[in-house]
């Protein structure tokens, strides 16, 4: 008789949800994102690995998707790879950057700066040795392709070779050929936000619809242009204003998720305000804005967030 209980009760119960973490590129601004992690931290008591099954990123995302996934990094851990001491190690700028022209003819900065970092904290490891599921997301250029890397359907790629093959953003760094020969750039030139990745690789790989996402961003770029004065734009027109960040800009990606995924998607994100559109501005003052946008989003979404993540 109590086995027959049990057996029902086994069957009654339903099963947990499995939680994804989805974190935005952004370049400096995805420094926001962290200081809201660090306060989940604090408050929930927990980990940020030991709070979410998954971990998927692009770009700037990617790497600090890896971190987390890797080996039980913390919040305020992976904080210190954003001070300006290592931004000056990984923005190492190119021997061929004229800051006085708009138009370049070489990427601003050199990827060994970068690599220099990763290989800080990742050595030689390959992504079969990431301890959580990792997701990346990149673009393949010669075969015109967006390319997944996950420490479960490509474990013999160097975590190395996934985060700078998601995060080699045109213009600011060089085309990254990986280990297998393959050239790749910034996974945001297909979606900056990857939750709709997250949620398809988790899925298949947890084989359940029982998802949860929490997606972080890295701010929105409301800043208006005058329609008139855009009409005799040229490249140049285009670049001083901002058309990369439109093209990167990911909020239909989130509209998407939002009508499929539904009450099982958060997003934390916000207007810009004042912080430098520029992926790269690394001043203090900057720094200290993008500090500040990460407090005022836990102010936010902090409570909603923490019951969000309950079972």
């Amino acid at each position: 008789m109590n086995n027959f209980f049990n057996i029902f009760k086994k069957s009654s119960q339903q099963p947990k949800f499995k939680k994804v973490l989805s974190l935005d590129g952004g370049g400096v601004r995805a420094i926001a994102g962290i200081v809201f992690l660090k306060k989940l931290e604090a408050e929930s008591g927990k980990k940020i690995f030991d709070s979410f099954d998954m971990f998927v990123g692009t770009s700037a995302g990617a790497f600090n998707a890896a971190c987390l996934a890797y080996d039980g990094m913390q919040a305020s851990e992976l904080k210190k790879y954003w001070s300006r001491e290592y931004l000056g190690r990984i923005m190492k700028t190119s021997f061929f950057w004229d800051k006085a022209s708009l138009i370049q003819a070489r990427p601003r900065y050199e990827s060994e700066g970068r690599v220099g970092v990763l290989n800080e904290i990742f050595s030689t490891d390959l992504l079969g040795k990431v301890k959580k599921p990792l997701v990346t997301l990149a673009y393949d250029v010669e075969n015109r392709s967006h390319v997944i890397h996950s420490n479960f359907s490509s474990p013999e790629i160097s975590i190395i070779d996934a985060v700078c093959a998601s995060s080699a953003a045109p213009m600011y760094f060089p085309t990254y050929q990986m280990e297998n020969g393959l050239w790749m750039i910034d996974g945001g030139v297909v979606t900056n936000n990857p939750s709709m990745i997250g949620f398809a690789q988790a899925k298949e790989h947890f084989e359940t619809d029982k998802i949860k996402i929490l997606s972080i961003g890295a701010g929105l770029n409301k800043k208006k242009i005058n329609g008139e004065t855009s009409s005799v734009w040229g490249g140049v027109g285009w670049l001083r204003n901002d058309i990369m960040g439109m093209m990167l800009d990911s909020e239909i990606h989130h509209d998407i998720a939002e009508d499929i995924i539904g009450d099982s998607y958060l997003r934390i994100n916000s207007p810009l305000g004042d912080i430098n559109k520029i992926l790269d501005d690394s001043s203090d003052l900057n720094l200290e804005k993008i500090h500040l946008m990460g407090m005022n989003w836990w102010s936010e979404f902090g409570e909603q967030t923490l019951e969000f993540l309950k079972d």
